[in-house]
């Protein structure tokens, strides 16, 4: 039968079909990465609960600690309902918590800026963190008055500022992608200085104060930190997900999406305004812990390619995976001695990623 029959092209269908087979069978292995990705973390998180200094009780009872307040088992010893009750799990959510909105935010920055060096750290959102923080710390200076959240709110605050900063001075050269990092980079040279000034003039405990939150790390994390941000950070990163398809079309050049009828400029500013908010309050609890929204999409984008729809879920779900083994190991390798963990996550990431640029032989755009 001739394959144009009274006008019915049956080659196109079978072209059609083939696609269809093809996109389903991409997506399902997307799907199968990004649930491998959730078993694991979910396998990381149980064993670290069930490891640290205090070796007295083992992983079952460790285990049982946490279903005990759910489930009719048998009732742990109260040593260890306070080991992994009030130590472990809150430390353990904050870093899948942090991980998470690290990782998000970086797939988002490098997907709206189209450029793979570009993290919530490039843009100069740590050191403006960083310079609040020390401002608090040295001076004693609140933005909203002093009080027991007088270093969170005033991190918060100037990250915040600084992203405003560099959008602003960006809007001078009609908001190019350029100008935006570069303007990041400026922004962290200043900052730095700052910083650099206030441990020049602040006291022994100052300093070491100010040493310590820029190391970063977790042995702070309390519930009412858990609880206040994993909402927060929920809900952010759904916000971004809406954003997924205009950010695919964006990753093909602004041209491309303009003719397709999407704002440029607008789904720019929301989108990194939203990636913003959400490293900036990570950011202001955990002080400065660098490479993971840096690394996290550059492993999932050679896993599952650049669609925004699975790159930004996997990438928080890699970042939450990192910072979770990182942790782990900081509080674990030399006990009882703990390493901050940025300084772990800063000799893992680097190697890691000059591996990644030296291996890597297109370009993540064309």
């Amino acid at each position: 039968m001739s394959d144009d029959f009274f006008g019915y092209d049956f080659k196109d269908e079978e072209e059609d079909l083939e696609s269809e087979e093809t996109y389903a069978r991409l997506t399902w292995k997307k799907t199968f990465l990004i649930t491998a990705l959730l078993a694991l973390v979910f396998l990381c998180a149980v064993v670290a609960i069930a490891v640290g200094a205090a070796s007295s009780f083992g992983p079952l009872e460790a285990l049982n600690a946490i279903l005990f307040k759910f489930l009719p088992v048998e009732e742990p010893s109260a040593f260890a309902q306070l080991i992994v009750l009030q130590l472990r799990l809150p430390r353990i959510i904050m870093a899948l918590i942090t991980g998470i909105s690290l990782g998000v935010a970086g797939s988002v920055m490098q997907g709206v800026l189209r450029n793979p060096l570009v993290s919530p750290y490039t843009l100069g959102l740590s050191s403006g963190a960083a310079c609040g923080a020390a401002v608090a710390i040295v001076l004693g200076v609140g933005v909203f008055g002093a009080g027991r959240y007088i270093i969170i709110v005033n991190a918060f605050i100037f990250s915040l500022l600084t992203m405003a900063l560099v959008y602003g001075i960006s809007r001078m050269r009609g908001t190019s992608v350029e100008t935006l990092i570069l303007a990041g980079v400026a922004m962290s040279y200043l900052f730095s200085a700052i910083i650099s000034s206030l441990k020049y003039v602040s006291g022994n405990e100052a300093l070491r104060e100010i040493v310590f939150w820029l190391m970063g790390g977790l042995y702070t994390t309390k519930w009412e930190n858990v609880i206040l941000l994993a909402p927060l950070v929920l809900i952010f990163t759904l916000l971004l997900m809406r954003y997924s398809w205009d950010l695919n079309a964006m990753s093909a050049g602004e041209e491309v999406a303009s003719s397709l009828g999407i704002n440029v400029n607008r789904i720019r500013i929301i989108t990194l305004v939203l990636a913003s908010v959400l490293t900036s309050s990570v950011i202001a609890f955990t002080g400065i812990i660098g490479f993971i929204g840096l690394v996290s999409p550059h492993v999932c984008r050679l896993l599952i390619g650049s669609d925004h729809r699975y790159l930004i879920p996997a990438s928080g779900l890699m970042g939450a995976l990192i910072l979770l083994i990182s942790d782990t190991a900081c509080r674990t390798v030399i006990q009882p001695t703990e390493i901050p963990v940025g300084i772990v996550t800063s000799f893992v990431g680097v190697p890691f990623f000059l591996y990644l640029l030296i291996r890597r032989k297109r370009r993540w755009w064309q």
